[in-house]
């Protein structure tokens, strides 16, 4: 983290560019998020981990919204990145593509549930593979349809990665929630990525 300056001695903080300190803000913010949620996130308690003014938070983004928005296209970014590796990584035929992917998917959104609510809950106008949105929520939307073209067999391809997305999103949202069986989730996931996209 950057710290403040001491005794008139310019310190990283100082020395640090405007995207710099933005980058800063955002990546605290999210640790932030994770370790104590949003609900009881500050401008004074973010300013203080990220060792910044107040001013500096206010200066980069206007209020809560626009920081989660940022949060939000950061992780969007990452996901992207991670979903991109697994299809790199999957080995065999075209099909086992859709498998590393979505386990891929799952691990992220369980690894960062208050990011991945920033994400996904807290910031509607970033909807996947909408046009008019950052490019970063449309790559994560472009690698499920990767993932998934080879078995649209004649299906649209958009139309089946948002049916991937909408099971995806269900299943860990629905398991976050308590409202599943724990002993099936293995079996749940395994259903989602080998056999439910499949042609029959």
């Amino acid at each position: 983290m950057f710290a403040s300056t001491l005794g008139g001695v310019p310190g990283p903080a100082e020395q640090a560019t405007e995207q710099d300190r933005r980058d800063l803000i955002v990546s605290v913010a999210r640790e932030l998020a994770e370790a104590e949620g949003w609900a009881g996130m500050t401008t004074r308690r973010l300013a203080e981990r990220a060792e910044v003014d107040v001013g500096d938070l206010y200066r980069h983004f206007a209020d809560l919204e626009a920081l989660l928005a940022a949060v939000a296209v950061c992780a969007f970014a990452d996901l992207a990145a991670a979903l991109a590796q697994a299809h790199s990584q999957a080995v065999g035929s075209p099909e086992g593509v859709w498998p590393a992917v979505a386990t891929a998917y799952l691990d992220f959104a369980y690894t960062n549930p208050e990011v991945y609510d920033a994400m996904l809950a807290l910031t509607p106008d970033l909807a996947l593979g909408v046009d008019g949105v950052p490019a970063a929520p449309r790559a994560v939307f472009a690698e499920l349809r990767a993932a998934l073209t080879p078995l649209a067999a004649g299906r649209d391809p958009d139309t089946l990665a948002e049916v991937g997305w909408s099971l995806l999103h269900g299943v860990v949202m629905l398991t976050r929630g308590g409202r599943l069986r724990p002993e099936g989730q293995e079996d749940r996931e395994a259903l989602i990525a080998r056999r439910l996209l499949r042609w029959p």
